[in-house]
């Protein structure tokens, strides 16, 4: 990645790019378009080759079939092995891309993602002018599947980071692990590695016609067991080749590994790509513990189901205590007319030219509870409506040029009470512009948040009059 690389931008590519080659599976020579697409648009797949075109989302909700690669299904459409796609446009910092095919799978090639990700350089990754909304995991997430011994678990963290582990219980392989710390390592440490499977489970492949566009170069086969001469000079005709061997570290044909815990990266990639069907991006700590495709796409399901129970808090913004205030209570009254007792907003702790984020303290002092529900005190919503608008008062001030301003509020729309507000709590006070201030008018979405519950919404119109 670029280092000027946003990462809270979304991003596409700059153009079209191609690529083609035979499917691992079905040994379909297919072409493959990667095009540029819209914000918001995500990743989809479309079937040129079916009548009408279609498209399917990449969504783990579509998957169909895990058994050898993750197979997305919908209609009439199928496409077959998009974890290394997938991972290869994450890995680069894309977020929307419609992917072209002619046929109903990926194509293989080399079995990592380095080829996929050669284009996407080529075709050059590009930002847009929209904002990447990344979805904080802030409680631990587990998948645990006792038969298959799948442990997978998404814990709270600052950015994406995987660490996979893996334990075949095989003398070649041993116990291997791999960490991906940034996304922005995805291109030299984890793009270049390859699918990896065992010599009996090829054999059964083989036997079932099922590896059609298998070859040599595309998989590591790990040999952990001792092989006859006969079953080397089949594996030579399925191959094509006049000969393989064994190497004395137990992979076929004197294969070079890129990495010595190639097969544990390799595993990490298909995290990536897999993970990518959750639909939002995400930041959090993946530990996977014996990861595979099926146990892969379970958790994606349910990092999705949580996401979207907890959709609302995605912008809840962070209140630590001890941080600098942008505005202090003195600054605050330099810029509104209002005095106690009715000044709700004690400091200001963020503010950019299209939101702002204020700061109220509710106390058992406070003058409007000896007449509100006395013995059970609740901050009246009329006066939370009226701390958002003197935080956003404070924004649109901001906002204009210099002078002296008064803001007057003309409407309020959508208003809703989600939840109580009581003494002992601190309100975080959230105001962001809808549209730009046009001819003195400013229309901004105002939410009231205690910790990470959602208070209070409403829709705020004003006016701003310059003072004479």
């Amino acid at each position: 990645m670029d280092k000027n690389f946003n990462p809270d931008k979304q991003h596409t590519i700059g153009k079209s790019v191609e690529i083609s080659g035979t499917g691992l599976h079905t040994g379909i020579n297919v072409e493959m378009i990667l095009n540029p697409a819209n914000p918001g648009f995500g990743f989809q797949f479309q079937r040129t080759d079916l009548e009408g075109m279609p498209v399917i989302k990449a969504d783990c909700d579509l998957v169909t079939d895990t058994s050898r690669g993750t197979t997305l299904e919908q209609g009439p459409i199928k496409v077959s092995t998009v974890e290394h796609i997938l991972a290869a446009l994450v890995g680069m910092g894309v977020d929307n891309c419609l992917i072209e095919l002619n046929g109903p799978e990926i194509p293989i090639i080399d079995g990592s993602s380095e080829p996929f990700v050669k284009i996407i350089e080529q075709a050059e990754v590009i930002e847009q002018d929209a904002a990447k909304i990344w979805y904080t995991i802030d409680t631990n997430i587990t998948l645990y599947d006792e038969v298959k011994r799948v442990e997978m678990t998404a814990l709270p963290a600052t950015n994406y980071q995987i660490t996979t582990l893996i334990d075949f219980n095989s003398p070649v392989l041993g116990t291997q692990h791999a960490s991906l710390k940034s996304i922005k390592e995805f291109r030299h440490e984890i793009a270049p590695c390859r699918t990896f499977c065992f010599l009996h489970e090829l054999e059964m492949l083989l036997d079932n016609n099922l590896v059609k566009g298998g070859d040599i170069n595309n998989a590591i086969v790990v040999v952990d067991k001792t092989v006859t001469d006969e079953e080397m000079t089949r594996l030579a005709k399925a191959f094509g080749r006049d000969k393989v061997e064994v190497k004395s570290e137990g992979y076929l044909n004197n294969l070079e590994l890129r990495f010595p815990n190639e097969p544990a990266r390799h595993k990490l990639l298909d995290v990536v790509g897999d993970l990518a069907l959750i639909g939002y991006p995400i930041k959090s700590h993946i530990i996977a513990n014996r990861p595979g495709h099926s146990s892969n796409v379970e958790f994606a399901k349910k990092i999705k189901q949580y996401i979207k129970k907890n959709k609302h808090t995605r912008d809840v913004p962070v209140y630590n205590p001890n941080q600098q205030p942008v505005f202090t209570q003195q600054q605050i009254e330099k810029t509104l007319p209002h005095r106690y007792p009715f000044l709700l907003v004690d400091k200001v702790i963020e503010l950019t030219d299209t939101s702002i984020v204020g700061i109220k303290n509710v106390t058992f002092n406070e003058y409007f509870f000896q007449g509100h529900f006395p013995g059970n005190p609740v901050m009246p919503g009329v006066l939370q409506i009226e701390a958002l608008a003197q935080t956003g008062g404070i924004l649109c001030i901001n906002a204009m040029p210099a002078g002296n301003y008064d803001t007057y509020f003309l409407k309020i729309d959508h208003c809703k009470f989600k939840q109580k507000v009581v003494p002992g709590d601190t309100m975080i006070l959230k105001m962001e512009m809808i549209d730009p201030i046009r001819r003195g008018i400013a229309v901004m979405h105002g939410s009231v948040y205690v910790g990470n519950k959602l208070c209070t919404e409403a829709t705020l119109t004003a006016q701003l009059v310059k003072r004479t």
